[in-house]
């Protein structure tokens, strides 16, 4: 293995050319039943139209119509009569992250990929898809089912000067790699005295799904945010997804890109040009006087669904997508407290040690002077997600608490 990352920094130009046979390289994981059901979902647009499956059963629209509710709040309906006037070009979010990640390979030939099922398949999610053929299979390498290794794999070749995007089929298996990633790919740049740079980028899909289980619904950003030296971003739209991916891969620092199961068909008009997105930068989604809302990932659809029903009640949300799970855009959150005066935090990870706790203690610590009522956080219940689609339901946070949340902290 450490031949083929030599032979690809030597000689980059040779690897783009350079092909092994797909057929001894293809791994066909035990998990790709499970992949292969997931990447079946309707596509979402961001205006909250779908489009089924015309050969789907009537129960199978029925389960969508569930999802779309459950996962994406509609935009309004203005959007949808102009994004064919706007320019650019419609993407699916895991479309924007491929192109994201495309661009960055034609722009750098030590640009990388690893990961199980990432070759030729296309990946569990298929962002990767088209890849391999495309760059060889040096530079679009799949892996045996072995989490801590190819991790590790990868932060060596990044030592050696590459800058590896290091894919985990599903972000709960990364728990395999969790020594790799906190003890060397976080403190590597500071024990070795800043002889190595880590530029790897970490990424997958996470997030509580569709009755995928406990095992697959994981949120690991509670995990991951208290090794020092690594960054973290969770993406929301095709946009930020296309702009944090490439920022992520031209960052000299270890980067963590969190993606959701549920938005990877979600589909927006993104420009033509070429842009990155600032990985330390929060997004303002929506201003507002009465009250901050934090949040990121899935529960922005959330949200904005909960913030409909607020604005007819006569109450005026500002909504914040902090993006940057750490550090955390203080600048932009500081201003809007010190606007609003009152906070509530939403989020999809566990309530005890997420990010919603960090997010609170960062707030007390800086902005407690300008509140005018205690930070109110809602996170998923301490419990693992169940199988049963009413179950899982209760766990995470749905739009009704959230308008209820708010009336309350308003009153």
């Amino acid at each position: 293995m450490a031949t083929i990352f030599q032979g690809l920094r030597g000689g980059a130009a040779a690897a783009l050319t350079n092909s092994i046979d797909s057929k001894k390289l293809l791994s066909r994981s035990t998990r790709r039943s499970l992949s292969e059901r997931k990447v079946s979902f309707p596509v979402v647009r961001s205006d909250g139209s779908v489009n089924l499956n015309p050969g789907g059963s009537n129960a199978r629209a029925r389960r969508v119509d569930q999802l779309i509710t459950n996962a994406v709040a509609t935009k309004a309906d203005s959007s949808a009569a102009s994004s064919t006037s706007k320019p650019g070009h419609e993407l699916l979010l895991f479309e924007a992250l491929r192109e994201g990640l495309e661009e960055e390979m034609d722009r750098d030939p030590h640009v990388c990929v690893m990961g199980e099922d990432v070759g030729h398949y296309g990946g569990s999610y298929k962002v990767t898809r088209g890849l391999a053929d495309k760059y060889g299979d040096l530079r679009v390498l799949d892996t045996p089912i072995a989490e801590n290794s190819f991790t590790g794999m990868g932060i060596g070749a990044a030592m050696t000067g590459l800058r590896p995007i290091i894919e985990g089929m599903n972000m709960g298996f990364l728990l395999l790699a969790f020594n790799q990633i906190s003890n060397n790919c976080g403190m590597l740049h500071y024990t070795s005295g800043g002889q190595f740079t880590i530029p790897v980028v970490i990424r997958g899909p996470g997030g509580v799904g569709r009755q995928l289980g406990a095992e697959h619904s994981q949120r690991l950003e509670s995990y991951f945010q208290s090794i020092p030296g690594i960054q973290m971003v969770a993406c929301s739209t095709p946009y930020n997804a296309k702009g944090l991916m490439k920022a992520a891969i031209r960052s000299e620092n270890p980067v963590i890109l969190f993606e959701h199961v549920l938005l990877y068909n979600l589909k927006e008009r993104i420009p033509d040009e070429e842009y990155i997105c600032n990985l330390e930068e929060a997004e303002m989604v929506r201003p507002g006087e009465h009250v901050t809302i934090l949040t990121y990932s899935r529960m922005r659809y959330h949200v904005m669904q909960a913030a409909k029903t607020l604005v007819n009640k006569g109450y005026d949300p500002e909504v914040i997508d902090i993006r940057s799970l750490k550090p955390f855009d203080l600048h932009m959150i500081g201003n809007s407290v010190k606007k609003t005066h009152r906070v509530l935090i939403v989020e999809e990870c566990m309530r005890t040690g997420g990010i919603g706790a960090s997010l609170t203690a960062a707030i007390t610590e800086n902005f407690h002077d300008y509140l005018d009522a205690p930070i109110v956080c809602l996170s998923s219940q301490d419990v693992p997600t169940p199988y049963a689609g009413t179950l899982e339901e209760w766990t995470v946070v749905q739009p009704a608490q959230i308008v209820t949340a708010v009336e309350q902290l308003c009153q």
